[in-house]
């Protein structure tokens, strides 16, 4: 017989293309075998309950600073732990560059405070703010072999935003070394036109915020990052995609066979722009880029995650406290766009979908973990260490109970906020029991692991062209869209 450290009995196991009944076996840390009848010396009864890949939270902002020098209320130990009790098992924050900083000291220092705090394990992005000659000609191949394949630029925000023909080297520099990259698509000068615009005529409530983020600049910046993605013939995934315009632009370059990918969030699903105009500054707690928008873009949202449009959903957990601290630093009575930019959600993100996605029927089990863990596990270069259930991959499970209803309140949730955007709303389904690489982090609604406990993943570059060709001799080739 053989001798396993676990097994998990009696749960029905979902992945991404499978639902089944079988026990699950582990030994040091990974799946040793699926079948029947498997026994060992420690067991987790999972009747009733599903059994599924741990989640990936592939878009987070924890123990960074924007550029305001606002920093996030997480550190890798809060940020980490609330991921956990969602039903992650792992976390892809960012390490994020400022104008003149050193891309490789941010790394360094990001991941040795994440290796001395985080309870799962984790990955990094990087945020690229500050393109120089030695950034892309030995910083950014450097970390790409360490492990950090994918990376994200921003269209917007004056501090962070680089030019078009900065993204193309760096949509280029990805296609030749395996790498990703991620974009905050949205019109800087629209944005700043119309926010101007409000300020002078005395509109400065942060209702305000979600009128100078118009739809038409999110859907023409990501048509434009589209555009540079396919010139350049290189993998491109839009980020937190708010509005039907910029879905329909994503779901016609798939069409065409282009490598682009798309994600969407909670805040766009159950939050709109009436939650801005809340009384007083209430409205600042709902204050993210792009902002919520109205109920027909939530449905075009949930139809996006039903028709493949969109093949990641992530929380863009950016936590900033309702204080001077955070979403006030900049001042006690700010205008909107002095207000801290973001919303926390990595502990609500998986609980919330799938309550009214798999819940509702809008989305099937199969989808649900595609969308939460798979699909960024092989987006992102995780897969098959991580995103599935398969022999020999690491045993980061979660086992739900998809009966559990609970009432979502900031004093249940674990991560360092004082609130949360979805207070009072009842969700059905939530993880009882997480286990990363076969260490039960959370079960009984305890954290059973120490801090520092989860490891780096280091990820391998994606597939590039076999000739290595330059893109501009091979254009429209569209590789890496079979990436999915």
């Amino acid at each position: 017989m053989q001798n396993f450290d676990l097994v998990i009995k009696g749960g029905t196991v979902v992945t991404a293309a499978d639902t089944y009944s079988a026990d699950i076996a582990i030994c040091d840390g990974r799946i040793a075998m699926i079948g029947e009848n498997l026994s060992a010396s420690q067991t987790i009864d999972a009747s009733g309950k599903l059994v599924l890949p741990g989640g990936i939270e592939a878009h987070c902002h924890v123990e960074q600073a924007s550029a305001a020098n606002i920093m996030s209320a997480d550190d890798f130990y809060s940020g980490s732990v609330s991921a956990a009790f969602g039903g992650n098992t792992c976390f892809v924050p960012f390490a994020a560059q400022h104008r003149g900083q050193n891309l490789l000291e941010i790394t360094r220092t990001a991941m040795d405070s994440a290796a001395q705090k985080a309870v799962i394990d984790y990955a990094f992005h990087l945020i690229i703010s500050d393109p120089t000659e030695e950034l892309m000609q030995s910083h950014l191949p450097e970390l790409i072999e360490q492990g950090c394949t994918s990376f994200k630029v921003y269209m917007t925000y004056p501090l962070l935003k680089i030019a078009d023909r900065q993204i193309l080297d760096i949509l280029s520099l990805a296609r030749e070394r395996g790498g990703t990259t991620m974009v905050h698509a949205e019109n800087d000068d629209v944005v700043a036109w119309l926010a101007d615009r409000l300020i002078e005529r005395g509109h400065e409530a942060p209702k305000f915020h979600a009128v100078s983020h118009h739809p038409l600049a999110e859907a023409e910046a990501a048509r434009r990052a589209i555009d540079l993605a396919r010139l350049a013939d290189s993998r491109l995934l839009i980020v937190h995609v708010s509005t039907e315009e910029a879905a329909a632009s994503v779901r016609r370059a798939r069409n065409a066979g282009a490598a682009i990918f798309a994600e969407t969030c909670p805040q766009y699903l159950f939050l709109t722009a009436d939650d801005l105009d809340r009384d007083g500054y209430e409205g600042a707690k709902f204050c993210c880029s792009p902002p919520p928008r109205d109920k027909a873009a939530q449905a075009a949202m949930w139809q996006g995650l039903q028709n493949g449009t969109f093949q990641v959903f992530s929380s863009d957990h950016a936590p900033y406290r309702f204080d001077e601290t955070g979403k006030f630093k900049t001042s006690p009575t700010p205008t909107f766009k002095q207000i801290a930019n973001g919303v926390p959600g990595i502990e609500t993100r998986m609980p919330l979908l799938f309550s009214e996605g798999v819940g509702k029927g809008r989305i099937s089990l199969n989808e649900f973990v595609a969308l939460t863990s798979t699909n960024a596990a092989k987006i992102y270069g995780l897969y098959p260490k991580k995103g599935s259930i398969v022999v020999g991959g690491d045993a980061d499970l979660a086992i739900w109970d998809p009966q559990w209803t609970r009432t979502i309140s900031h004093e249940m949730l674990h991560d360092n906020m004082d609130y949360t955007p979805y207070e009072g709303r009842q969700v059905t389904g939530w993880p009882t029991t997480v286990i990363s690489r076969g260490r039960v982090v959370v079960s009984d609604g305890q954290l059973h692991v120490e801090r520092g406990s989860g490891e780096y993943v280091q990820r391998a570059p994606l597939p590039v062209p076999p000739d290595n060709d330059d893109a501009l001799l091979a254009p429209q080739r569209n590789f890496g869209a079979s990436l999915l």
